[in-house]
This record gives C-alpha cells, sequence and structure tokens, in this order.
C-alpha cells in the first residue's frame, strides 16, 4: 500500500507531494510540487493575530481544497488508484507556532475532512498538538523519520533540514539519545529581505547575497540574539524571526547599508548558526547529511561546507531522497505511523515528558462496491 504526504513550509512556494511506500526503507514512487499563485500566497501572508476568524475559515476551506486537489493529481499523474492509497499525511500551512507561551499551540490550516471527503483517503492532520499537549514544543517532527531512514550503526551522522527554518537532528552510532532543534533562520529572513526589495520570492543561488558583502557589526548584533544562545530542546517561527525583527535590529546601528549587504549578513547569520550547532553539539560526528529547499542556495551550501572542513557534507541525494521531497515524506511516513497506532514524537527533540501518538485521523464513508 501506499502511502501520501502532503507538505507546505513557511516559503509558500508550493505544496509537496510525494508518493511512498515503506517496506525496511522509504521507496519514492512519484513527487511533485505544486505552485502557490501569488494570490492565495499573500492571502496565506496577511494571516496574522488580528486576522477576521472568517476570512481564515475561508481560507482553510481553500487550501483543504488545493491540498486535496495536489494529492488527486499526484494519484492520476502516477497511475495509482484511491483504493491503493492506505493514508494521507498533511502537514498543512502553519500560520501560527507558539512553541514556548504559558498557552503554546500551533496551528496549521488546510481542512483536512476537505482532503479527506474529496479524495475518499483516510487523512490524516494536526500533528502537533498532542506533542504540545505533553509539554513539548510540537517540532521538530521530522527527526523520528530521520531516525528511521538515516541512522546508522557504523557513523554518527547529523541530518540537517533548511526550509523557512534550519533545524538538526543529531543520530548518534551507538544507543546514545538523538537530539534535535531549530537552529535558527533557514531561508525566512533571505526571502522576506529580497521580497520586500526587489518582489523575488527568493534569491536564485544566493546570487543577490553574493553581490554583497556581510557587515560584522549587524552580523554580531543579529547572532546576540538569546534565542541562539538558549538551551535545547527549542524550536521557532515567523512570529520571532521576521522583518520586525530584523528592522529592530538594523535601527541599533549607527550607519546605513546597502540592501544587497544586508542579504549578505542574514546569508551569514544561517551559515553560522547552524555551523556553530553542528561543532558543538555533533563535533564528534562524522558526516552532515543537508536537504529541504536551502540546498538550491548554492552560496549558503558553499559557505556551509567551507566552515564545516572536518565534516563529510553530502545531501540526502547520496542516499536515494531528493533534498525536497523529505518534508513530504516524513509527513506520509508519521501518517502511517498514526495508524499502527505508535508514537513518533522523540521526547529528547521536542521537550515532551512522553512518546505519543501523533496526528487526528479523518476516514471517508465507505461506499459499497
Amino acid at each position: 500500500m501506499y502511502y501520501i504526504g502532503l507538505m507546505s513550509g513557511t516559503s509558500m512556494d508550493a505544496v509537496d507531494a510525494a508518493l511512498v511506500e515503506f517496506d525496511k526503507k522509504t521507496i519514492l514512487k512519484f513527487y511533485n510540487e505544486y505552485p502557490i499563485d501569488s494570490s492565495l500566497k499573500n492571502e496565506i501572508r496577511r494571516t496574522n493575530k488580528e486576522t477576521n476568524l472568517i476570512e481564515l475559515a475561508k481560507l482553510d476551506n481553500k487550501l483543504g481544497h488545493f491540498f486535496a486537489d495536489a494529492a488527486n493529481d499526484l494519484m492520476k499523474t502516477a497511475n495509482v488508484n484511491p483504493n491503493q492509497v492506505k493514508a494521507i499525511g498533511s502537514h498543512g500551512q502553519t500560520i501560527l507556532h507558539l512553541p514556548t507561551d504559558a498557552e503554546k499551540t500551533s496551528i496549521q490550516i488546510s481542512d483536512p475532512n476537505i482532503i479527506c471527503a474529496k479524495t475518499g483517503v483516510t487523512t490524516v492532520a494536526d500533528f502537533r498538538r498532542m506533542d504540545m499537549a505533553y509539554g513539548g514544543q510540537g517540532a521538530p517532527l521530522a527527526s523520528s523519520f530521520h531516525e528511521y531512514q538515516f541512522r546508522n550503526n557504523d557513523k554518527s551522522i547529523a541530518i540537517l533540514n533548511i526550509g523557512g527554518f534550519a533545524n538538526l537532528t543529531l543520530l548518534p552510532s551507538d544507543e546514545g539519545r538523538i537530539i534535535g532543534f531549530d537552529t535558527g533562520p533557514g531561508n525566512t529572513l533571505l526571502d522576506a529581505w529580497i521580497k520586500k526589495n526587489k518582489n523575488c520570492d527568493f534569491d536564485e543561488n544566493g546570487l543577490w547575497a553574493d553581490s554583497g558583502k556581510a557587515d560584522p557589526v549587524l552580523l554580531k548584533q543579529l547572532l546576540s540574539d538569546n534565542y541562539f544562545s538558549s538551551q535545547i530542546p527549542k524550536s521557532t517561527g515567523k512570529e520571532y524571526f521576521n522583518l520586525n525583527w530584523l528592522d529592530a535590529n538594523l535601527k541599533k546601528l549607527n550607519k546605513k547599508l546597502s540592501s544587497e549587504d544586508i542579504q549578505a549578513t542574514l546569508l551569514k547569520l544561517t551559515a553560522i548558526t547552524i555551523t556553530d550547532d553542528i561543532m558543538k553539539y555533533a563535533y564528534k560526528f562524522s558526516e552532515v547529511i543537508i536537504c529541504g529547499g536551502g540546498t538550491k542556495n548554492t552560496m549558503l551550501i558553499k559557505i556551509i561546507k567551507q566552515i564545516l572542513t572536518n565534516f563529510k557534507v553530502t545531501t540526502t541525494s547520496d542516499y536515494g531522497l531528493s533534498p525536497d521531497c523529505i518534508e513530504a515524506v516524513t509527513f506520509a511516513w508519521l501518517a502511517k505511523k498514526r495508524l499502527e497506532n505508535q508514537p513518533s514524537n522523540i521526547p529528547t527533540v521536542t521537550g515532551a515528558t512522553e512518546r505519543v501518538v501523533l496526528g487526528g485521523i479523518y476516514s471517508p464513508i465507505k461506499k459499497n462496491s
């Protein structure tokens, strides 16, 4: 039986859809990306704490149809019948993530009822909040899939996912505990800054950043943020690292910088916060495997490799899975774990007090044949 994973990250560029079989390891049967048009993307961007509830409910509905259409097209393109798909794991679109508040919560929209009804496939969604109910931060969730897919008894491996935010999973070769956490911004500030200044959705290959020069004073100011020195486990989101955060730091400077110099500084910020944490927590490890959209930023990867000279730096492509598909595959796997009633969080990663089963199940009407 197949599983489908659906994922839209903080970049909101597309819904990633993966059709997967799970044996001893993952077998990716088909993968596609369904671009989110600028109009819908702007609707998502406008969501905030003051968003009208009616608008939010309508957007939840609209995204439910979008995700369902992506799953249906994936099945059609792969020539797979819905009856051959055991479940869809839908992460949805995060609009709020408050991992450390007293009233901690995480909200993803893309109505799973619509996905279930429109595809005719059992759908699993709302993966984060059960972990939070047991004291965790609801993130990162990919670490348990990373363990399943990449743990190696012969070598200690760090999995680095660079999406809107960057997160690490540290997989020791022995029976030592697995560590995982968000290092800080991945692409999110880079994307937001180039969108503001050049109306581009992302900095292709990091070329705009490469045209500037990182400012050491601004970089030091950004790196002084308490998040980077805070204890693990930890996770973050766009509620914290955003253009308001950047603007507040820029106002503390006594000089004006060019927009490309700021972009270069943000690129360095992402690279340094990632590599500092790798060298702090994984200094005895031998390999770093990178996945996520950040692998396409050639300048970012170049800087990371220049710093991590004592590590073998590869991507998940070297292990048979495209870096782009990992998060979608993760939610296909999490859906499988939910149907099996198996825990899929890792308390040493999320901070939860218990290992718990993640996600709610939405079941379609079974029609008589």
